[in-house]
């Protein structure tokens, strides 16, 4: 039995954290917004609801048409993330798991789109001056989260780590 030390433990907690919360609210986005037929709904001048299915990656780029395409993504997402559960076995830093955690629990919850829908359901639609930021979800914003705080901690992270 593996025995997690507490940065550790951390990550796996939020990745397996993000993954629920990413579940949950897109089951229940999907539930009114594709079940019932709403589509779309304006909650605040600068914010909607809408439905979503990105079949490439981020921003839809990559995006064929394939059927192929959901299963490639889903296993190059898997590999990734099996390559940053092996970094957060080895981190020994608070923030650092907690930003693998982010990433990883952002990635497999994309992956549980893709197998179960052949695409990643988007719903968050944020929007100013008549222009729309791609839509997105909780584990997109995990991952975003995530990476921005590894690109932080790799370049101000502890100085009084080897460089």
């Amino acid at each position: 039995m593996v025995r997690l030390a507490g940065p550790q433990r951390l990550g796996l907690v939020l990745a397996l954290a993000v993954i629920a919360l990413d579940q949950a609210t897109k089951f229940w986005m999907y539930q009114y917004l594709v079940v019932d037929g709403v589509r779309a709904m304006t909650l605040l001048p600068f914010f909607n609801l809408v439905t979503v299915w990105n079949y490439g990656v981020s921003f839809g780029m990559f995006n064929t048409g394939a059927a192929a395409t959901a299963w490639i993504f889903s296993l190059v997402a898997l590999a990734i993330s099996a390559g940053l559960a092996v970094w957060l076995a080895r981190a020994d830093r608070m923030l650092l798991t907690a930003a693998l955690g982010l990433v990883i629990g952002g990635a497999v919850g994309n992956v549980i789109d893709r197998l179960h829908f052949g695409a990643v359901f988007d719903f968050l639609d944020f929007h100013a001056f008549g222009w729309h930021w791609p839509a997105f979800n909780i584990a997109d914003s995990a991952i975003t989260v995530g990476v921005a705080v590894l690109f932080a901690d790799s370049l101000f992270g502890d100085e009084g780590r080897s460089k």
